[in-house]
């Protein structure tokens, strides 16, 4: 709009002053358009670049803390500050960004105690244009719904579901590149190339004393990728993993997707060579009027685990050949006051971490079978103080291990 009401002054002024000016020629009128040009194109670029200093940086985090009480075991009741993540980002350009976010769990972190400070994410984002981006450093990989959206005020429930904790590892981020292409109808594709899988970290004997509580099964670092997958620690990179991911959002309240990741495990179980980690998943969501259903199943596959277990008779813990795990969920979103609401939801889900094994010749120990698998329904609601404070509380019944049978009190917040 500038530049047109710059451009039609221009003869009208000229029009006007005729007797006080001396006549321009069209070669001069030209040259003052072309200047007026460049100026209003100059105003144009600097309305769209980012505000110098502070207003280019952003801050962010989450944080939830919850109650766990084993209905079996009273004197097991853990009360705990899971997580406090914080977040800074800043926009270079507005085509250029960088994110990252660091966490702190367990609300110490040291030596001699169970807490973790760790780098969760860490990567630049470039537009090329508004379809086309890549993005390079530590980010987590698209699989699931929670993956990516791990906030407390993002899932139902006070501690995150099984499937997307022992079965897709969440949060499960890797190193590398990644390019995402989407388009006007709501597809999205991505496809990376990142670190891959540690195999010869596995644990053959692990300590089945210290798996009390569901909380502990969670915790305790015994499910495939929870064990292999390096988080960009001196990460060896020997075999890059590929990644392929397509999500569909063009239809109001539908979410579907699905990821593949594969590759080489850079260090396999010595003295065992090529060995090959997968895990694809497809996942689901559907909002209906006040009601949502979503589900998520996951596969994962590890080849040549006969000749590692071969190499370890006896072990506890074999290598499984396959793991696996699904649930559905069913959430009624019901609206109070203001930006209140209250929203029950029932979880139904399986999970199995070794749901094949390959050369184990020998008996496993029956909380070797009893431990590694389950089905687990839960029951709860989450009460949204705001859109970004929320309580919880839920209950869950476990058909194995009935020992885990739990009641969750928790409270999260999203910056």
């Amino acid at each position: 709009m500038k530049r047109l009401l710059i451009l039609t002054a221009l003869p009208i002024c000229t029009f006007l002053y005729a007797d006080d000016l001396h006549q321009p020629s069209v070669g001069q009128l030209q040259e003052q358009i072309n200047a007026l040009q460049n100026e209003v194109q100059a105003l144009a670029t600097a309305s769209q670049t980012p505000a110098s200093g502070s207003e280019r940086i952003h801050l962010w985090g989450y944080g939830e803390m919850g109650v766990t009480h084993p209905l079996s075991n009273g004197r097991n009741t853990q009360a705990d500050l899971a997580r406090a993540v914080f977040g800074l980002g800043e926009d270079f350009d507005p085509t250029t960004r960088f994110n990252s976010e660091f966490e702190v769990e367990h609300a110490v972190a040291s030596s001699v105690d169970q807490g973790e400070f760790e780098v969760e994410q860490f990567y630049v984002d470039h537009d090329f244009n508004r379809h086309y981006r890549i993005r390079t450093g530590l980010f987590l990989i698209p699989a699931g719904f929670l993956n990516e959206h791990h906030e407390p005020t993002h899932y139902y429930g006070v501690q995150r579901n099984f499937v997307e904790t022992l079965i897709i590892p969440s949060t499960w981020r890797e190193g590398g590149l990644s390019l995402q292409a989407t388009n006007d109808t709501g597809w999205a594709i991505t496809v990376g190339l990142t670190t891959d899988q540690d195999l010869s970290v596995w644990n053959f004997q692990p300590n089945p004393s210290s798996i009390l509580t569901a909380l502990d099964l969670e915790n305790t670092n015994t499910a495939p990728l929870q064990q292999t997958h390096q988080e960009l620690q001196l990460a060896h990179a020997q075999h890059p993993a590929t990644l392929l991911a397509l999500e569909y959002q063009g239809t109001a309240g539908l979410d579907l997707g699905g990821t593949i990741f594969t590759g080489l495990a850079s260090n396999s179980a010595d003295p065992v060579a090529n060995q090959r980690i997968t895990l694809s998943e497809v996942h689901a969501r559907a909002d209906f009027a006040c009601f949502e259903l979503s589900m998520v199943s996951a596969y994962g596959q590890i080849n040549h685990t006969a000749e590692v277990n071969a190499l370890h008779p006896d072990a506890s813990l074999p290598m499984p050949a396959a793991f696996e795990g699904s649930y559905l969920q069913a959430v009624y979103v019901h609206p109070l006051q203001g930006n209140q609401s209250i929203n029950p939801f029932i979880r139904i889900e399986r999970f199995n971490m070794a749901s094949r094994y390959e050369g184990v010749t020998w008996s496993l120990p029956t909380n070797t079978t009893t431990l590694r698998a389950d089905r687990v329904n839960t029951l709860g609601f989450n009460y949204y103080l705001t859109q970004r404070v929320v309580f919880k509380i839920d209950t869950q019944h476990f058909e194995q291990q009935s020992n885990y049978n739990r009641i969750d009190f928790g409270m999260g917040v999203e910056l």
